[in-house]
């Protein structure tokens, strides 16, 4: 008799739901987002394509619920690592930490969002972008408030300029071993505090 794969005995409707999206990143991330298909995320989650439908009934809504994952993941992370002090540029270097620690404990996600933003460019957000803008959109708004951004520095533009740089990095840290990523990462820092905020 054939083993039928599904939902494990014991498991619940969410923990199927969380392998799934699992299963739907490291997919993703290994093959692309155009390329990846209903029938490889339902063998990476070891179940049928038949048993995924019953919990996202196309490959987009799918994709949609992993991008809503990964900023469940982001979100509180990111804005957890900005609460630690009041100073703005230890602020952002915390988000920028926490962003090096969210694709180590996350293996596939630097991979995912570089997929995602790859393959979704009619899209005007991608998986992870609004938790990071919201969280530096605060601390550069408080850096305005204080009077501690740059001399001429639009807070738009900051935002903007903070947002690409930690984009940047999350795409460096899939290919740069541990030790050259983080002189990378200090440069970055080194750039943002003697550019962006006035002494």
């Amino acid at each position: 008799m054939r083993e039928r794969l599904g939902r494990p005995v014991g498991a619940d409707a969410e923990q199927t739901r969380r392998r799934i999206l699992t299963a739907a990143m490291r997919c993703v991330a290994e093959v692309g987002y155009s390329q990846t298909t209903i029938r490889e995320i339902a063998r990476a989650a070891e179940m049928t394509s038949g048993s995924l439908y019953h919990y996202f009934p196309n490959k987009s809504e799918l994709l949609e619920a992993t991008g809503e994952e990964i900023e469940d993941i982001v979100a509180p992370r990111l804005r957890a690592a900005a609460a630690q002090s009041d100073d703005v540029v230890a602020r952002l270097d915390a988000v920028l930490d926490e962003s090096q620690r969210l694709m180590r404990d996350h293996p596939y996600l630097a991979a995912f969002l570089r997929a995602a933003r790859a393959g979704s460019a009619a899209r005007s957000r991608y998986p992870g972008s609004r938790a990071l803008r919201e969280v530096v959109t605060e601390i550069v708004a408080d850096a305005a408030a204080q009077g501690t951004l740059a001399p001429g520095a639009s807070p738009a533009s900051v935002v903007e300029a903070v947002c690409a740089l930690t984009r940047g990095l999350s795409e460096r840290s899939t290919t740069l071993p541990p030790e050259p990523y983080a002189a990378t990462l200090a440069a970055a820092k080194r750039l943002i505090r003697g550019s962006l905020f006035a002494r």
